[in-house]
């Protein structure tokens, strides 16, 4: 059972996610990092799931985040250092991976 669960957390990758945001909700233009931190994931998908779920309810927001729930139109950096970087925007229909262009 142990070796099982060491096998589990050695598949987990620490990445450094930040949360971009507009000022108004809706807008396209202006967005601003509100937030960065560390987590555990097995890969990208992973981690925007656990961060969409953390900053979504109430319980489960840092005491530090100042900014609103994340929704449709907010911007994921993920930055896993040498195995790269990536931004991830919310659509309706899920997270979409984008050019880092978007984020002005």
């Amino acid at each position: 059972m142990k070796d099982q669960l060491l096998m589990i957390k050695r598949k987990l990758r620490m990445m450094d996610i930040s949360i971009f945001q507009t000022q108004a909700a809706g807008d396209v233009k202006g967005y601003r990092r509100v937030y960065s931190y560390r987590a555990e994931a097995k890969d990208h998908m992973d981690a925007l799931e656990k961060t969409f779920k953390m900053f979504n309810v109430q319980d489960t927001v840092p005491a530090d985040y100042n900014a609103r729930f994340i929704q449709t139109g907010d911007i994921l950096f993920i930055d896993e250092g040498r195995k790269g970087q990536e931004y991830y925007r919310l659509h309706s229909g899920g997270w979409k991976r984008i050019n880092r262009i978007h984020v002005r």
